[in-house]
């Protein structure tokens, strides 16, 4: 008499069984590269159809970086296959990218056949220890040796990814798994792992620190996306700026007279006396600054308790952003804290720095364009350019998840494949990707996946025929010794439209509003080059790491 299954279980592939374990987490959407190793997993897929869209890219790392941007723009997990090896090795720049914004994104990935496991045989496409290698850039990574193993450690994956700091896993199976059918059970999505209440007599503490401070500043990153509404509360008690550098713009939306750039902060940060850090690293007043107010005192709230040790803070409440940030609402009302009185100051340097920057930095008309046009919750998309360091002086944003950055990993080029990616994943939301002339090559090849998948996003192309920064530098530092970093460039407009993607070029802001409208009210992508001279855009720099007053 043969074995029975189970009657939970179902005979499935490698494949089919993490296709219908996506599909039992919510996935929609899985972008990705196809290669002889995961044919068994592209074969599940195309099954699945159309509970789950597959998305194929021209190159690997256009698939991690559109899975990066479906994940940031989202806070939903988001899914991309490559094939092992140098192909998950040309994805790991946006896997590392993703780990370091705290994206939930899961790396798929094959391996050589079983039996040649670690064998060093010379397999296609085989590396030394890849899961160690990928447990060097994601949160976690594991391997699946058979069909039955599927459900549990992909639920896992998940569970890691969601729980406590977001951020990315990757697995891998075997060449021959993929394919090999077997019994696979059942198995139910893991609850997240619980958070941490804040300790209560730290909560205490950091609302004493409240009480005495008579200038706080509050600080807020990307872990604290989900609470706008606590944040504003808080800032309102204090009467505090809310400072947000890259990742966590539009946690309290431009629109808040609280709300300012970090550009704008430091020129209050003399007279700061404290800090409240929610879900931030503290980038901007922990290295980029140049000095520390003398006596101030620091509050932080992070779910990561290594934070805590990374940067000792003097009240240093472990819990997430809006539960953290309630319990010290609370705490501060028993208290009595005071309002500071620092509203009108907060106004006067943000006029005061818009008014800087317009006479510096001729970039800034351009942003003024792109803000009039994108509505306030149309998803804008920086890039390592010119434009993209301005933007994160001045861009107004009012909502969150809407500007999108490569934060700290300062990913040359991965901006347009990540506009693609949060395109996909908000359908219904227009979306602008700026990019440099030499970022943008890096992915160029991705309007042929925009094309094919009709994913209408405007491209504002910003062509100075240099990595600019760095020739600046190399001008400015290095004696006028230039190498490396003059461009000759291909006609943007012919590339387009060798593509078949529409194109125009503008040269000044007034040009860019009617062009960057219709563009938006397209139904496939457009792009539009804006001719630069490197000598007549300005240097953002003095305003992005100040120097001491």
């Amino acid at each position: 008499m043969g074995n029975r299954m189970s009657p939970d279980a179902q005979r499935l592939t490698g494949g089919g069984a993490i296709t219908a374990s996506l599909l039992r987490h919510g996935v929609d959407t899985v972008f990705g590269l196809p290669g002889v190793q995961l044919y068994g997993l592209f074969d599940a897929l195309y099954k699945a159809q159309p509970s789950i869209r597959t998305i194929s890219t021209r190159h690997e790392q256009g698939a991690g970086y559109m899975a990066f941007g479906y994940a940031r723009s989202t806070g939903r997990p988001a899914v991309f296959a490559v094939v092992p090896g140098e192909g998950m090795l040309n994805a790991s720049a946006a896997l590392a990218t993703a780990q370091s914004v705290n994206a939930p994104v899961l790396c798929l990935t094959g391996q050589a056949p079983t039996p040649f496991l670690d064998r060093g045989k010379g397999q296609l496409h085989e590396i030394p220890d890849q899961l160690e290698t990928m447990r060097t850039l994601a949160k976690s990574a594991h391997r699946i040796s058979t069909p039955a193993e599927t459900p549990t450690v992909i639920a896992c994956a998940f569970q890691e990814m969601r729980s406590g700091r977001p951020g990315t896993a990757a697995v891998e199976m075997p060449w021959d798994v993929f394919t090999r059918a077997g019994e696979v059970p059942a198995a139910e999505p893991l609850p997240l792992i619980p958070e941490p209440e804040p300790d209560a007599d730290v909560v205490k503490r950091a609302a004493d620190l409240l009480k005495a401070a008579r200038a706080p500043m509050i600080f807020a990153g990307g872990g604290s996306l989900g609470a706008g509404e606590e944040i504003l509360e808080l800032a309102e008690m204090l009467e505090a700026p809310v400072v947000s550098f890259r990742n966590g713009r539009g946690v309290v939306s431009a629109r808040d007279d609280l709300q300012m750039t970090a550009a704008a902060a430091y020129k209050l940060w003399p007279s700061t006396d404290l800090i409240v850090g929610i879900g931030t690293r503290l980038e901007t007043m922990g290295w980029r600054w140049p000095f520390v107010p003398v006596g101030l005192k620091s509050i932080r709230i992070d779910i990561d308790p290594s934070e805590m040790e990374r940067f000792q803070a003097d009240a240093g409440i472990v819990a997430g952003a809006k539960v953290g940030a309630r319990a010290l609402i609370d705490a501060a009302h028993k208290a009595g804290v005071a309002r500071s009185g620092r509203r009108a100051a907060i106004k006067q340097a943000r006029v005061d720095l818009a008014r800087e920057l317009r006479e510096k930095l001729p970039e800034i008309a351009f942003l003024d364009a792109i803000r009039e046009v994108l509505p306030h919750d149309g998803i804008f998309v920086d890039e390592l350019c010119q434009a993209g360091f301005v933007s994160w002086l001045y861009f107004p944003v009012y909502q969150p998840r809407t500007f999108l950055s490569a934060g700290y990993a300062g990913n040359l080029g991965y901006g347009f494949p990540t506009a693609l990616g949060a395109k996909v994943a908000n359908p219904s939301k227009p979306v602008v990707s700026i990019c440099g002339d030499g970022g943008f090559l890096f992915c160029a090849q991705e309007l042929a996946t925009a094309v094919q998948y009709k994913i209408p996003i405007a491209i504002v192309l910003f062509n100075n025929n240099a990595y600019g920064n760095v020739l600046r530098d190399q001008q400015l530092d290095f004696g006028g010794r230039v190498i490396g970093s003059e461009l000759r460039n291909p006609d943007f407009l012919k590339l387009a439209d060798a593509f078949g993607v529409p194109s125009v070029r503008v040269r000044t802001a007034a040009e860019l509003r009617p062009a960057l409208g219709r563009a938006l009210g397209a139904s496939e992508p457009w792009l539009i080059e804006v001719p630069r001279q490197l000598e007549k855009e300005g240097n953002p720099w003095p305003w992005i790491n100040p120097a001491k007053p």
